[in-house]
């Protein structure tokens, strides 16, 4: 019992990091309707940042802020350079466009960077909490506690502000929010800008659980989050966060009990939740169905 607890604290520590990059991936589907492969090199390309920052004596605290504020400007700049010249109506070029940054990301990182891992300092204290046997790092908790205050700091943002009535407004219908008056360009860049920066907290929060810096980094990471974000349902940051959490105790649950599954291994678990979705459920267990007339 003790054994299957601590799996579960585990898989709870992944689950915070899919959640929080599904959240990404979910905030730039609503509002432009693109589903972004390259949000996890993002986030990479801005933990080499804070990396960057702490290397040279920045308190990692404030580092965390400014590659926040950069990839906020950096998403907002490529929606307006790049992705708002897309229709997303065209999927074909959508998926090459997504998948030449992807590409584009991770190459830039293994030029400026190499391929040897880096540590980039925690932002939560070393050690762990006993709970009797069960032993939850401070990183752990940390890293929920990060994805509980993004949860309430986005539902305050959308639910409470202008800003985010304009953002679910363009969400549902980007002509009716255009006719009306809104600025729909701004508020595209707003949600990329505020996506970058949830990718890149996410980065940090992978190198907060000892994992080392490198380019290839985000990969599995980007695998759970799109196959949270397909269960969850492209358009439910409630269901993103949910299917994140649950689809890290399963990763840590099979990965503990399933003897032929290996870390890696269990990325093919992830994939065949994302197919089994799109073939019986492809609104997700959250999402909207959305009915044609014809």
């Amino acid at each position: 019992m003790d054994l299957f607890l601590q799996r579960l604290v585990d898989g709870l520590a992944n689950g915070a990091i899919y959640a929080a990059l599904a959240l990404a991936i979910v905030l730039v589907f609503q509002t432009s309707g693109i589903v972004n492969f390259a949000q996890g090199e993002m986030g990479m390309l801005a933990t080499y940042l804070v990396w960057a920052l702490t290397d040279v004596g920045v308190p990692v605290l404030l580092a965390i802020l400014a590659a926040m504020v950069v990839s906020f400007a950096g998403g907002a700049a490529l929606e307006r350079l790049l992705i708002r010249r897309i229709d997303p109506e065209d999927h074909l070029v959508t998926v090459l466009v997504m998948t030449g940054l992807f590409t584009l990301f991770g190459a830039l990182a293994l030029i400026f960077f190499g391929s040897d891992g880096r540590q980039v300092p925690s932002p939560f204290p070393e050690g762990s909490l006993a709970l009797g046997s069960v032993r939850v790092p401070y990183a752990t908790i940390g890293a929920l506690l990060v994805l509980g205050a993004v949860c309430a700091g986005l539902a305050v943002l959308l639910r409470s502000t202008k800003l985010g009535l304009g953002l679910r407004a363009v969400a549902q219908n980007r002509a009716s929010s255009a006719l009306s008056g809104l600025p729909v360009g701004r508020l595209l860049g707003i949600g990329w800008g505020l996506a970058a920066a949830l990718g890149a907290l996410a980065g940090v929060l992978v190198t907060s659980l000892g994992l080392y810096l490198e380019p290839s980094m985000m990969l599995p990471v980007l695998v759970y989050a799109m196959a949270a974000a397909t269960l969850g349902g492209l358009d439910s940051g409630v269901g993103a966060v949910v299917a994140g959490l649950l689809l890290g105790v399963a990763e840590s649950l099979a990965v503990g009990y399933v003897k032929v599954l290996g870390t890696e291994s269990a990325l093919g678990v992830a994939a065949v939740v994302m197919l089994l979705t799109m073939a019986l459920r492809p609104s997700g267990l959250f999402g909207t169905t959305k009915v044609a007339r014809v």
